[in-house]
């Protein structure tokens, strides 16, 4: 067993998994998995910088992980930033202020290699230990704060592709603080969610995918509503299945809610509140391009995939 630490460090979160991890058996062992809401991508899609705020929220959940990194004596850390740091013409400051609290160089990823990660994050825990390559072939889709990542493959990653539609650039776009949303407000999301996948689809199969693998918060949290769980339970939502005709009725649910509303729904999370109509209009989307009946929710994502590119 090799203990490690990886952190994700993306446009609305910042999340920790410092676990033992076994590369020869897939067995790997949490220690510590945490998630912060920072929204570090605040106002990146219309400035094109990280705010001076938004740092500061970031720099101080890095001294916390810097205190668990140390207390569980990982060995080695690894520190991926995504797609808010990507764009911002600051992100200079980002990465100095991370090299100086948890002494490791922040790596400002590509979208495709965002893809490739968390490929290997979801699909781990069916590929390793299996003597022959696997036949099935999975589409990832990792909807996140800034961009949404596909991805397919079986044994291997066959073809990747990042767009900029992610719930937090979606809503700040479009100013999505309706209480509720306007129709004319959802379809120019939507209108925007239909040329990002038009671009994915250039390059990217969509269709042909014997499984879909839904990542990240939004379909978390989509999830755990479906389950109509009491609280948040990361086992419960993890491998469940997410029906098509659910996504569409929780997305018109939610757009017709009030903040208040959501925010009453026992899994949401309070720093998601804001964006997870955005994020619900994504992965409807995606359903109904893909033609996928259900996807399989999956609490292992890029995260894992980081953790184990270290092993």
């Amino acid at each position: 067993m090799t203990r490690a630490a990886a952190i994700d460090c993306g446009t609305n979160s910042i999340r920790l998994l410092v676990a033992d991890a076994d590369p020869a058996t897939g067995e790997l062992v949490d220690l510590d998995r945490r998630m912060t809401i920072v929204r570090l991508g605040q106002g990146v899609d219309k400035t094109g910088r990280l705010a001076p705020e938004a740092l500061e929220r970031t720099f101080a959940a890095c001294r916390e992980y810097a205190e668990a990194i140390k207390a569980h004596g990982a060995e080695k850390v690894r520190f991926v930033a995504t797609s808010a740091s990507r764009d911002a013409e600051n992100r200079d400051e980002f990465v100095a202020g991370v090299r100086e609290i948890l002494g490791v160089e922040p790596e400002v990823i590509t979208g495709e290699e965002e893809a490739e990660l968390s490929f290997s994050g979801a699909t781990a825990e069916v590929q390793t230990g299996d003597p022959e390559p696997h036949s099935e072939r999975f589409l990832v889709i990792d909807v996140g704060g800034g961009s949404t990542e596909f991805v397919t493959g079986s044994s291997t990653v066959e073809s990747a592709r990042s767009v900029d539609i992610g719930c937090v650039r979606l809503t700040e776009r479009h100013g999505l603080t309706g209480d509720p949303l306007t129709g004319e407000q959802i379809a120019a999301v939507r209108a925007d969610i239909d040329k990002a996948l038009d671009e994915v689809a250039e390059t990217v199969p969509l269709t042909d995918a014997h499984t879909v693998v839904g990542l990240a918060g939004t379909v978390t949290t989509l999830a755990g509503i479906a389950l109509g769980l009491p609280a948040y339970d990361s086992a419960a939502i993890h491998r469940s299945m997410l029906a098509y005709h659910q996504v569409k009725s929780i997305t018109n649910r939610l757009i017709r809610a009030t903040h208040a509303e959501r925010a009453a729904i026992p899994v949401m999370h309070p720093g998601r509140v804001d964006v997870i109509c955005a994020g619900a209009l994504i992965v409807l989307a995606i359903m109904e391009r893909t033609g996928a009946r259900d996807i399989v929710v999956s609490e292992h994502d890029i995260l894992d995939g980081i953790l184990w590119s270290l092993v």
